[in-house]
């Protein structure tokens, strides 16, 4: 969004995306048509976060609002351009032969064109969220881009974390496994720059190890598998994932990939594990209602309409107690915690406002989550909080995301190399070898 100025029309799924995205655009002077206005009035009412940030952004409206934003326009500050509302204006011949309904999205286009007739001298864009409306705005001859300032520029490096590197001397294997505490990297000679909390393959011609890199103490100490409340890791990224969700200085952990790579089931029974410090295990999810309907259409009370999506969460639990007997002291530790409501498992909406302090919290479906999104949930953490996002980046259900503007990505890229996160990405499925084989040729 360099070089020359410019003007941006934005859409209503922008500033739901992120409802500060006008303090994003620099120097450049931004158009909020009236219909957006329109549409986030519909949408400020209710408990989901789209519903949240069209209250936010509303707010922030009124805040700076002015006489201005209907004439000259409104200056948002030092180093940004003028923010303008701008009202309807009629469809061209273009757009009625095109778009003859007089739709939100046409409505838009219908601004848009006329901003950027008024404007010859300057390149009018719109930005939408929406692929289709932008096509849309192509096909009349209108510039039109996606919101691209939380997004990913490197997703395939992002998804290269574990590395695994040849032809170590076997002695220095043998020490990584005499010496507990770990073995200056200094002696690995690896040519890999090592930021942050990184995962080896570590492969000599007789023996192997796991290995992780301590970035406050610049150490490699062997991982060891280890089995958590009935759940044993049976692959490597799985055994790393447990040593990330269990060291207590990683406070944020991202563990990404395919479904059925044990993800969630891995970060809950690594919770349970720990569960005598923590407060409360929580575990929620967004709420993403399937083919866009409203979960109105759901029948029964709010508690009632949710559990369809939490049914997944339900389930890994249900792997873990079907490990014990009912008798079993760790079957009636998961009882008791679901009693004293220690272990809750809630939408992800339930949990705004709150400040979390030592808490075990899993965030399942993750991808589902904007960037703004997941930068509000991180800031409740308190004191003793450890948070951990799952989900994978190939099933994004919210039609505004994909695998390089989702929350997930986001995290694990702006994250990266922070001594306090990890980020394990799995690829082996083990659900079962069907699961594996549909997801790796369906």
């Amino acid at each position: 969004m360099k070089g020359h100025k410019k003007i941006f029309v934005l859409d209503t799924n922008v500033l739901v995306h992120d409802y500060r995205c006008i303090y994003n655009f620099q120097e450049n002077d931004i158009v909020i048509p009236i219909v957006v206005l329109e549409e986030l009035d519909r949408l400020k009412k209710g408990n989901d976060q789209i519903n949240f940030n069209a209250r936010e952004f509303t707010r922030e409206l009124d805040k700076i609002s002015g006489d201005q934003m209907f004439n000259e326009g409104l200056h948002l500050g030092k180093g940004l351009g003028k923010l303008t509302i701008e009202t309807g204006k009629p469809f061209s011949k273009a757009i009625l032969e095109s778009f003859p309904e007089s739709t939100p999205d046409h409505r838009i286009l219908a601004i848009a064109e006329f901003i950027s007739i008024k404007h010859p001298e300057l390149p009018v864009v719109l930005i939408s969220k929406d692929i289709n409306l932008r096509i849309k705005a192509k096909s009349i001859g209108l510039l039109a881009e996606d919101y691209e300032t939380d997004k990913v520029r490197n997703i395939d490096e992002l998804y290269k974390d574990i590395v695994t590197i040849e032809n170590i001397d076997n002695q220095l294997i043998s020490k990584l496994y005499e010496q507990p505490d770990g073995v200056a990297v200094e002696e690995f000679k690896i040519s890999k720059k090592l930021d942050g909390h990184l995962y080896f393959i570590l492969k000599g011609d007789k023996t192997s190890a796991l290995a992780h890199f301590d970035p406050i103490n610049k150490i490699m100490s062997r991982v060891e598998k280890q089995r958590m409340f009935g759940i044993e890791p049976r692959n490597a990224e799985q055994a790393f994932s447990f040593d990330a969700l269990l060291r207590p200085e990683i406070q944020l952990v991202a563990l990404t990939g395919k479904a059925g790579t044990g993800k969630t089931l891995l970060a809950l029974a690594a919770a349970l594990h720990q569960h005598k410090q923590y407060s409360q295990i929580l575990l929620a999810r967004p709420i993403v209602p399937l083919a866009n309907r409203d979960m109105g259409f759901l029948p029964g009370d709010i508690k009632e309409k949710v559990e369809p999506y939490m049914t997944p969460l339900f389930d890994n639990l249900s792997v873990i107690k079907n490990k014990f007997k009912t008798t079993s002291p760790e079957y009636i530790k998961i009882e008791e915690l679901v009693k004293n409501e220690k272990l809750m498992i809630t939408p992800l909406a339930y949990i705004r406002g709150r400040s979390l302090s030592n808490v075990f919290f899993i965030i399942d479906e993750a991808q589902n989550l904007t960037p703004h999104e997941i930068k509000t949930i991180i800031t409740r953490a308190g004191e003793g909080t450890k948070m951990v996002f799952t989900g994978d980046i190939q099933q994004i259900d919210s039609p505004y995301l994909d695998t390089l503007s989702n929350g997930l990505s986001y995290v694990a890229d702006r994250m990266k190399g922070q001594d306090l996160f990890a980020h394990v990405n799995l690829i082996k499925g083990e659900r079962s070898y069907l699961a594996e084989l549909a997801s790796n040729l369906l």
